[in-house]
């Protein structure tokens, strides 16, 4: 969903003690450090921006397939929370993801299968990270807990 190229470059610079600045393709830049005392907390370390990356990634997706559902999406926030291993590479073993979508007319069932379809089918951040860790989520729609409709 996101889009974008096949290829995709990094330049990344030693700022000194822990301290890294990352430099995209495109000219952004990212601040990526380890707190103090071993360093000087400067940025967000190397894996909590993969955890804000799978953030932004199923967030984009969401945003876009309600825009084509044409729901009325107001608002909207995730909360990411990861357990890592204990044992060195200390990979993520366990993720969860809170969606919090508002709007007013916004149909919860929509907003459900928009997630469903970043998670099982679009976000690529996703997919790498599932090689790994199981990830879970959950869907609020205007402050509720997403529950399916019963079936008759």
């Amino acid at each position: 969903m996101g889009g974008g190229d096949d290829m995709r470059t990094a330049h990344v610079v030693w700022t000194g003690r822990q301290g890294f600045t990352a430099h995209n393709g495109r000219g952004h830049q990212v601040t990526m450090d380890v707190p103090e005392p071993t360093s000087g907390d400067a940025g967000a370390t190397p894996k909590e921006l993969v955890l804000m990356g799978l953030g932004g990634c199923t967030g984009m997706d969401v945003v876009s397939i309600l825009h084509r559902m044409r729901q009325p999406l107001e608002s909207f926030a995730l909360d990411l929370e990861c357990e890592d291993d204990q044992e060195h590479p200390r990979v993520f073993r366990r993720v969860h993801i809170t969606y919090r979508l508002n709007g007013q007319g916004l149909d919860p069932d929509r907003a459900y299968r928009a997630v469903q379809l970043s998670m099982e089918k679009y976000c690529g951040v996703s997919a790498m990270i599932a090689h790994t860790a199981r990830i879970t989520w959950t869907v609020e729609v205007n402050g509720k807990p997403y529950t399916a409709a019963p079936q008759s």
